[in-house]
């Protein structure tokens, strides 16, 4: 009797576990998701439901046919700060982000600690604006925060700085990684590392949209939204998490016994604008721009039907012809993909 009792009510934590993790993405069918997951009825889903909402950690709206959850917030909190030569980052996290953040476990707190350290110090080089404001919002999930300056823009000013022709293009930069208007400064690894360590990371910038998630495997996303003046810089981090930085810093790294920034993935497509194919030696070159930094090279062609025979040439022949020290290793190919680059190896 008590053994079931005890596998009942472990099923039930399980459940509402369940509801919790994937509300935020299916906020309209988590009770249809959750039956089908636990092969258990409509109605005992809806009393774990009850429950959650009961508890404070979900929010509902809408009819009973069309009844909508979405995680509520346990607590907000936001800050602005003027950006002056008195301002540093390690003193705001440690005097407030610190305490604001309550108790997590070591690994998420140094996640978050990494990625609000390097956003804020950002803003504070690069931004050129005057304050920048922190929003922080905790459900019993996870933790969602907003670093936001009133700057030029983060894509802007990379395009500027570096004549890119178009702001998109700043953003297949940041995707490689190693970027920085500042290098003297900065090693512009702190965007890479901290979009890889959350479970999402985005930035808005303009009428820029760049995103990364980690439930999508190398999904880096480009969309129209509303245009904004300066930058946002959203991250979010399930409280649960069990990867560490360390991890996130050891994948990229070739020599274990060298920690370097010597591995990168990049996102093929990122370098195709609208329908265009890739299939010119131009397009080519802003693929491999930049990529003499690193040691090993994934370039990742999810999403590319096909390539051109020129676009082939430049990046797997005559770039590594030129780059004997380089390993350019492509993934996620199609067929008509790797017969191209086979191609031009042969060449």
């Amino acid at each position: 009797m008590g053994e079931n009792t005890g596998r009942v009510r472990a099923r039930g934590v399980a459940i509402r576990r369940y509801i919790l993790q994937h509300v935020q993405k299916n906020s309209h069918n988590i009770a249809t998701l959750a039956t089908g997951r636990f092969g258990v009825s409509r109605q005992a889903v809806n009393r774990h439901l009850k429950r959650l909402v009961e508890e404070g950690a979900l929010r509902q709206s809408g009819n009973t046919r069309n009844r909508v959850y979405e995680m509520a917030a346990v607590l907000k909190w936001n800050q602005t700060y003027r950006i002056d030569e008195h301002l540093a980052e390690d003193v705001v996290w440690r005097r407030e982000i610190n305490t604001v953040l309550g108790v997590l476990t070591e690994n998420v707190r140094g996640i978050w600690q990494y990625g609000f350290t390097e956003m804020f110090n950002n803003a504070m080089d690069h931004s050129d604006g005057s304050t920048i404001t922190v929003a922080i919002t905790k459900t019993a999930v996870a933790v969602e925060m907003l670093v936001w300056d009133d700057g030029v823009g983060i894509f802007r000013k990379i395009q500027q700085q570096l004549g890119l022709l178009d702001e998109r293009h700043a953003i297949f930069e940041l995707s490689k990684g190693k970027l920085t208007t500042d290098p003297q400064h900065h090693t512009g690894e702190g965007i890479f590392f901290a979009s890889r360590m959350f479970d999402a990371f985005s930035i808005l910038s303009g009428g820029v949209f760049f995103n990364h998630d980690i439930d999508r495997d190398e999904d880096w996303l480009l969309e129209p939204p509303t245009p904004r003046a300066g930058t946002a810089v959203s991250m979010r981090l399930d409280h649960h998490a069990t990867r560490t930085s360390r991890e996130i810093f050891d994948e990229f790294t070739v020599d274990q016994d060298v920690p370097v920034f010597a591995k990168t993935v990049v996102p093929v497509r990122l370098a195709q604008f609208g329908d265009d194919q890739l299939i010119s030696r131009s397009q080519a070159k802003r693929v491999v721009a930049r990529l003499d930094l690193f040691h090993t090279v994934l370039l990742d062609f999810t999403g590319i039907p096909m390539i051109g025979q020129a676009f082939a040439d430049e990046v797997f022949r005559i770039f590594p012809r030129d780059h004997p020290h380089m390993s350019i290793i492509p993934i996620n190919a199609t067929a008509d993909v790797t017969r191209m680059i086979a191609r031009a190896q042969a060449t």
